[in-house]
C-alpha cells in the first residue's frame, strides 16, 4: 500500500478543516480490476455527430446530383467553335444549331459554357452542345 494526500474538508473537533492527512491507497495486484465503461456521448456529442453525418449526406448527395446535371445525355456529342471577329452568339446558335429555335439554342449555349450574359469576345472558345 501507498499513501496519497487527500483533502478532508469535514468538521472534526480534533482536526483543522482543509488541512491534508494520508490515506491507504491500494498498488499494484490489490487495485481491484474495473471492466471497461462504455463509451457514452453527451448531448452535446450527439448533437454535433448529427450534424457531422447530415453534412456529409448533403455534400454527397449534392455532388452526385451535380455530376447528374452536368453530364451529357448517352450517344451525343458536342463540339467547339471558335468566335470570330463581327459574330453574335444568335449567329452562332443558328448556324451551329439548326434544328433548335434560336432564343433555346443561345439559351443552351449560354448554359453550356457558363457565361453570364450573351456577350462574346473575338476567339473565344464555345462549346456548342448536340441537340
Amino acid at each position: 500500500m501507498s499513501a496519497a494526500v487527500a483533502w478532508d474538508d469535514t468538521i472534526a473537533p480534533a482536526r483543522v478543516p482543509g488541512r491534508p492527512r494520508l490515506h491507504l491507497v491500494p498498488t499494484g495486484d490489490a487495485v481491484p480490476a474495473r471492466a471497461p465503461r462504455r463509451l457514452r456521448f453527451t448531448r452535446r456529442g450527439r448533437l454535433a455527430m448529427t450534424l457531422t453525418v447530415a453534412v456529409l449526406v448533403a455534400v454527397a448527395a449534392f455532388s452526385a446530383w451535380s455530376s447528374l446535371a452536368t453530364a451529357a445525355p448517352a450517344g451525343t456529342a458536342a463540339h467547339v467553335v471558335t468566335v470570330e471577329g463581327g459574330q453574335s452568339l444568335s449567329e452562332i446558335a443558328a448556324r451551329e444549331m439548326p434544328g433548335v429555335r434560336t432564343d433555346d439554342a443561345v439559351l443552351r449555349l449560354v448554359k453550356a459554357n457558363h457565361l453570364q450574359n450573351d456577350q462574346i469576345m473575338t476567339g473565344q472558345t464555345l462549346v456548342v452542345p448536340a441537340s
